[in-house]
C-alpha cells in the first residue's frame, strides 16, 4: 500500500446513508491525496489563485509577460524550492516538490511547464550534476530567480538521441577554459524554455573534448554552465538566437534556439560530478564506463518523467471531473413525449466514454504515487543503489507515456462528450488539450521511452538464463513446448469451456476474479517478452548494423510489449491501493472500477487473447456484457468518484462545472412538465420568466 493511511470511516456523500453502501466521498479524496496530502493542499490553493490564472484571449506577448510575473511570485513565496537543500531554503523534499508541482497544471500548464525549466531542469541539473562551489555560486540566485535559464540538450538534430549531439566543449589548457561551439545549424539547441526571452544563463550539453599528444579524445557529453545574456537581455558575445514564435500551445512559455560562436567559459564552470577535467586537460570520472556514466548523468534528470506523468494525470482528473459532472446535469432526448429528457450519463454509450477512461485514471493516479514513493527514495538518498535507480528510470518510463497518451485521450473524449460546450475556451477542455499536446515528446518521446523499457524486460529475461543451468534450461524448453501446444491447439480453450460449462455466470465469475486478471495481464507481457527475445536470438552477435536491422524489424513488438507491462504496473498499483481500504462501500466500488479497468485492457486486447488461445471464445462473449454491467453498477457513483478528486470551482474553472446547467435544466424540465400538462394551452408565465 502506498496510499498515507488506510481508508475508514463512515458515510458522508450524499445519498449514501449507511456504511458499506457507496463511496466515502471525504475520506477517498484524503486517500486520493497520499503521503504529501498537506502540500498538494496547499497547491491546489495556490492554483485557485485568480492572479496565477491563465487570462484566455492574451497575445502571446502578454501571455509570456504574465507568466514571468507568476513566476517571481511563486520564488517569492517558496512554493517551488523543497526539492533543494535546507541550506538554500528548501526542504530537502524532493517528492513533495513534485507533489506540488504538479497541481500547477490546473492553473495554467505553461505556468507549471516555465517552473520547471527553471527549477526543475535548470536548477536541478546544478544541483544534480554540479557539486558544491557550483551550488553555493548560482543556486540561491536560482531560486530567487534573479538568474533566470534554460536547459539546453535537446538539438533541431537530435532530440531523442542525446549522445549524437553536435555541440562541442573543448578544453584549452592555455588558457583554462572550455570553448563552448556549434559547429553546424544541426546542432543549435532548440525548442528551449527561457532562451527566447528571460534566460540570462543556460546549462549546456556538449560533448567534452580534450587535447592529447597525437590527438583530441571526446569523452562524451557533459554539463557546462554557459552565461547568455547581460543584465539589459542583449546575448553576450559568441552566442546567438531565434524565438521559436507561436505554438500549438504553452504559449506563456518563451521557447527559442541558441547557438554558440566559440564561446569561452571557465574550467570550473563543467558541472564535473561525475566528470572533471584538470588544469593540464587530465580527464577523470568516478564511472570509468563511458556508457554508465552517460546514463547515470542522465538519469539524475529523471524528474521531470516523473512530474509530467504526475501533471497529466491532474489534467485527466479536471477534464473528467468537468464532463462527468456536466453529463450529470444535462439531458437530451426522451424515451417517450410525456417523460422527461435522460441525462447524458445514463445513456449506456456515454458510461463507455467517460467511466472507462476515469477508471484509467484512478489506476494511472495509484501508480504515479508509487513513483513518487520511489523517486522520494532515490533522490532522499533513502534507497539510492545503482539498482535502485535503473527501477526507478524503467518505471518512469514505462508510466509516463501510459499517462500522457491517456491525457490527451481524456481530454479530447471528454471535450467531445461536452458538445459544443467542450470546444468553448470557457471550459478550458480545448485549451488543456492543447497544452498538454507536447507532454508526449518532451521529456522523453513516449515511443522512445517504451523502447527503453522493452530493452529492460528483454535484458532481465536474459539474467535469469544466464544463471540456469543446462538442466534448467532443458526444463524451460520443455515448459515452453507443452506450453504453445496447450495454447495454440485450443486445448486451454476447451478446457475453459468445460470448467464454464456454459454458463455466462461462470465465466463472469472468472473474469471479475482478480488473479484471473492478474494471469490474463502477466502472461501476455511473458509470452510477448519470451516471442521478442527468440526473434532476436543472436542479435548480439551480429554486426552494429545488422543487429539494428534485426531489432527495427521488431520495434513494434517492443513498444507493444513495453505498454502491456506498464498496463500490468497500473493494474497492480490499483489493487495494491484497495488493500488500503477498509470502508465497505468504497472498496465495493472501487472494486468494481478496479475490474473495470483490467477487464477494459483484455477487452482493448481480445484479438490477441483469442488467437494465441488465452481466452475461450464463451469466455470472450461474456466479456463485453460484463463489462456493461459494472458500467450499470458505477454509473450511480459516477459524481462522487470525481468529486473524490478534490477539485473545486477554483481549480476547474469551468462554465459548465459550476451547476448553472443543472438550473437551465431544472426550469427546461418545468416548462416542459407545465405544456404537457396545459396540452395546446399557452406555457404559463411563470415558467417563461424562471432564470438560472
Amino acid at each position: 500500500m502506498t496510499q498515507s493511511a488506510e481508508l475508514t470511516g463512515t458515510r458522508t456523500a450524499a445519498g449514501a446513508d449507511t456504511a458499506g453502501q457507496g463511496v466515502d466521498v471525504d475520506l477517498l479524496g484524503g486517500y486520493l491525496l497520499g503521503r504529501w496530502a498537506d502540500i498538494r493542499r496547499t497547491a491546489r490553493e495556490l492554483a485557485a489563485t485568480p492572479g496565477l490564472q491563465r487570462i484566455h484571449g492574451q497575445t502571446m506577448a502578454e501571455h509570456r509577460r504574465r507568466v514571468s510575473t507568476q513566476l517571481q511570485y511563486l520564488a517569492d513565496h517558496g512554493s517551488v524550492h523543497r526539492a533543494f537543500p535546507a541550506r538554500f531554503g528548501g526542504a530537502d523534499d524532493p517528492g513533495g516538490n513534485i507533489a506540488g508541482f504538479e497541481e500547477l497544471v490546473l492553473a495554467d500548464p505553461s505556468l507549471q511547464i516555465k517552473a520547471g525549466v527553471q527549477w526543475g531542469l535548470f536548477g536541478a541539473s546544478i544541483l544534480h550534476l554540479g557539486t558544491a562551489g557550483h551550488h553555493d555560486k548560482w543556486l540561491p540566485d536560482v531560486l530567487s530567480l534573479r538568474l533566470p535559464g534554460a536547459f539546453a540538450m535537446t538539438e533541431t538534430g537530435h532530440g531523442s538521441d542525446v549522445s549524437a549531439i553536435g555541440t562541442t566543449a573543448t578544453f584549452d589548457p592555455a588558457t583554462d577554459e572550455f570553448v563552448i561551439h556549434t559547429p553546424f545549424r544541426g546542432a543549435w539547441k532548440d525548442y528551449l524554455g527561457n532562451a527566447a526571452r528571460d534566460g540570462k544563463a543556460a546549462v549546456v550539453f556538449a560533448q567534452l573534448i580534450t587535447p592529447e599528444a597525437d590527438h583530441p579524445v571526446n569523452h562524451g557529453v557533459h554539463a557546462f554552465f554557459v552565461p547568455i545574456r547581460d543584465d539589459d537581455g542583449a546575448f553576450l558575445p559568441g552566442v546567438g538566437g531565434e524565438d521559436d514564435g507561436f505554438k500549438g500551445g504553452l504559449n506563456g512559455i518563451d521557447n527559442g534556439r541558441l547557438h554558440f560562436d566559440h564561446v569561452r567559459i571557465p574550467r570550473a564552470n563543467l558541472l564535473n560530478r561525475y566528470g572533471d577535467v584538470a588544469a593540464d586537460g587530465t580527464y577523470s570520472s568516478p564511472i570509468a564506463n563511458p556508457g554508465r556514466r552517460f546514463f547515470t548523468m542522465l538519469g539524475t534528470l529523471v524528474q521531470g518523467r516523473v512530474s509530467l506523468d504526475g501533471a497529466a494525470v491532474a489534467a485527466s482528473k479536471a477534464a473528467l471531473a468537468i464532463a462527468v459532472g456536466y453529463a450529470n446535469e444535462r439531458r437530451q432526448f426522451t424515451a417517450s413525449p410525456n417523460a422527461d429528457e435522460q441525462k447524458l450519463l445514463d445513456y449506456q454509450l456515454h458510461q463507455r466514454r467517460l467511466l472507462t477512461r476515469l477508471a484509467t485514471a484512478y489506476a494511472a493516479s495509484f501508480a504515479h504515487e508509487e513513483l513518487l514513493e520511489r523517486f522520494h527514495s532515490v533522490f532522499s538518498g533513502a534507497e539510492d543503489t545503482d539498482a535502485d535507480r535503473q527501477d526507478l528510470e524503467t518505471l518512469a518510463a514505462a508510466l509516463k507515456p501510459l499517462s500522457t497518451w491517456h491525457a490527451l485521450d481524456t481530454l479530447q473524449e471528454c471535450r467531445e462528450a461536452c458538445g459544443g460546450a467542450g470546444f468553448l475556451a470557457e471550459n478550458r477542455l480545448a485549451l488543456l488539450r492543447a497544452d498538454l499536446d507536447v507532454y508526449v515528446t518532451f521529456e522523453g518521446d513516449n515511443n522512445v521511452l517504451l523502447q527503453l523499457v522493452a530493452k529492460r524486460l528483454l535484458a532481465d529475461y536474459a539474467k535469469e538464463f544466464r544463471k540456469a543451468d543446462f538442466g534448467a534450461l532443458a526444463r524451460w524448453m520443455a515448459a515452453q513446448a507443452a506450453d504453445v501446444t496447450l495454447h495454440r491447439t485450443g486445448l486451454r480453450q476447451v478446457v475453459q469451456t468445460v470448467a464454464d460449462s456454459g454458463s455466462d455466470k461462470k465465466a463472469a465469475n472468472y473474469l471479475k476474479d482478480a488473479g484471473s486478471q492478474r494471469e490474463l495481464l502477466t502472461v501476455r507481457v511473458g509470452a510477448m517478452v519470451v516471442q521478442l527475445a527468440g526473434a532476436l536470438r543472436g542479435a548480439a552477435k551480429l554486426s552494429p548494423a545488422e543487429s539494428a536491422k534485426v531489432f527495427n524489424r521488431h520495434q513494434h513488438e517492443l513498444i507493444e510489449a513495453a505498454r502491456a507491462h506498464g498496463e500490468l504496473l497500473q493494474w497492480e498499483a490499483f489493487t495494491r491501493a484497495l488493500e488500503g481500504i477498509r470502508d465497505p462501500g468504497t472498496l465495493e466500488v472501487l472494486t468494481w472500477l478496479r475490474d473495470l479497468f483490467g477487464l477494459g485492457l483484455v477487452e482493448k486486447h481480445l484479438g490477441w487473447y483469442l488467437m494465441n488461445g488465452r481466452l475461450s471464445a464463451q469466455r470472450a462473449r461474456t466479456l463485453g456484457p460484463y463489462l456493461n454491467r459494472l458500467l450499470h453498477r458505477l454509473r450511480p457513483h459516477a459524481q462522487d468518484l470525481v468529486d473524490a478528486f478534490g477539485y473545486g470551482p477554483g481549480q476547474l474553472r469551468a462554465a459548465i462545472a459550476t451547476g448553472a446547467e443543472e438550473l437551465r435544466q431544472q426550469e427546461a424540465m418545468a416548462w416542459a412538465r407545465a405544456r404537457r400538462a396545459s396540452g395546446s394551452a399557452p406555457v404559463p408565465e411563470k415558467y417563461l420568466k424562471a432564470r438560472a
